[in-house]
């Protein structure tokens, strides 16, 4: 393969074959591990330089692995011997921001945080949340259709792509959407490419919808003595037709684990969390509704009265995941089911983690059922026992009639159990789209389906 880098060099400025380059372009964040290191990285700095990559990978049958800030969780991003990585994070513009029609048209590898400040300027924000916002792409975020804590009111990332850019296999340029909020002229190719994990076509630039930044954001939590009552609480608010923008669970283990990182106290308060939040021109009275349904069982409860409250609330949902990676490794997983079942899904939890002796911490956005339940472990290996957790919490989900992902993806790790999921007509569905697109199979190989 050395002949192809030599032609690749040829067409593309930046291409490294170093190894320190190789081996950090090679993970992300899901402590997958591929065998061996990629043959090079590309390092695009415009869609030029994406389309002379496809289209010679495509020539001589090279894998190509799209990478965004490699924060993915799934192994979307994990690229293996023989393949070469193309780093889109060089595409980093935010092409403009159109305050009149609240969309914003950006470049692939813009930092997901960068954009919602830029719209911020305007009024407006980019609604979207995921947890990895100040790291993670907008490419990225697209490829997995990435969620977040405001998903309850604003929907995950598809509900606010309008239109992409895509280069697809063979290097062509395709144009999907709109710069319009209705339209349904042919078929939605946008949604298409939302969530397919760059295995339809690499996504280099989007229109993305805007929103009005709230005039006012307030907050209530409630702590409960089971983790039970806490989601009878959440399932209440949804029965009585509440509209939070946020609505979080946290279960006692994860509670103690941030009190023993910060010093706080919050299990002395209950054996389950509830925070909510609520937005807009009525937000004081959503709140205050908000509040009367999770004070119904708590054991404490507490309203934010202004911004710096409100952001002292989320404390415990912000310093959830860093206060478990503080003592050890953490296999990060996704599950979600209907929001009924919310209560059995963390009973669920709590056995599998003795069923296998392991220690996991789990929160929710409880508006749309979407758990992480988190496998903490020790040294640099997965052990045994907690890939088994992983699978039985897998299980569960569909179990409950949910599915393995709300928002991760499926990337390497999960192919199996999608299949399990969707069942063979449907894989097989995907496979006939894949192959349309895709015909010598280049784009991330092995990954989503």
């Amino acid at each position: 393969m050395t002949g192809f880098v030599d032609v690749l060099r040829g067409a593309v400025a930046d291409v490294s074959t170093f190894p320190a380059d190789l081996a950090t372009a090679a993970v992300d964040r899901s402590g997958a591990r591929p065998d061996g290191l990629p043959l090079a990285v590309v390092r695009a700095v415009d869609v030029a330089d994406v389309q002379a990559t496809l289209r010679l990978a495509g020539e001589h049958g090279v894998p190509v692995v799209p990478r965004g800030a490699g924060t993915g969780l799934a192994g979307g991003a994990l690229a293996g011997r023989g393949d070469v990585v193309l780093d889109l994070s060089g595409l980093d513009r935010i092409v403009e921001i159109d305050a009149d029609d609240e969309l914003a048209v950006v470049e692939a590898g813009v930092i997901t945080a960068e954009l919602d400040r830029a719209a911020r300027k305007s009024g407006l924000r980019y609604a979207p949340d995921p947890a990895s916002a100040e790291l993670s792409t907008i490419g990225g975020n697209i490829a997995t259709n990435a969620g977040g804590m405001r998903c309850v009111k604003y929907g995950v990332t598809r509900e606010a792509v309008l239109g992409l850019d895509v280069v697809l296999a063979d290097g062509r340029l395709l144009h999907t959407g709109r710069r319009t909020v209705k339209g349904v002229s042919g078929l939605d190719l946008t949604a298409l490419f939302v969530g397919s994990e760059g295995t339809l076509g690499v996504v280099v630039g989007a229109t993305v919808r805007l929103r009005p930044q709230p005039e006012r954001t307030l907050t209530a939590a409630a702590a409960y003595d089971s983790v039970e009552a806490a989601a009878r609480a959440c399932s209440e608010l949804i029965r009585e037709r509440r509209e939070p923008s946020l609505l979080e669970l946290l279960d006692g283990a994860t509670l103690a684990v941030i009190d023993r990182a910060h010093g706080s106290g919050f299990a002395a308060r209950g054996r389950a969390l509830v925070i909510a939040q609520a937005d807009g021109p009525a937000a004081d009275s959503e709140i205050a509704a908000i509040a009367d349904v999770l004070g119904r069982e708590a054991t404490w409860s507490e309203r934010g009265v202004d911004a710096e409250s409100s952001e002292r609330l989320l404390f415990a949902r912000r310093m959830a995941l860093p206060s478990i990676e503080r003592f050890g490794r953490a296999l990060i997983e996704d599950i979600c089911v209907p929001r009924s079942r919310l209560a059995d899904a963390f009973r669920g939890v709590e056995r599998i983690a003795r069923d296998h002796d392991v220690a996991i911490y789990a929160f929710a956005h409880a508006g749309d059922g979407n758990l992480h339940p988190i496998v903490a472990y020790e040294g640099p290996e997965l052990p045994d026992a907690v890939r088994r957790a992983g699978d039985d919490l897998f299980a569960l989900a569909l179990e409950l009639g949910g599915t393995v992902t709300g928002e991760h993806g499926i990337g390497l790790l999960k192919r199996g159990w999608l299949a399990r999921e969707a069942g063979p007509d449907v894989t097989a569905v995907y496979g006939s789209v894949k192959a349309a697109l895709d015909p010598h199979g280049i784009l991330n190989p092995g990954k989503g389906f």
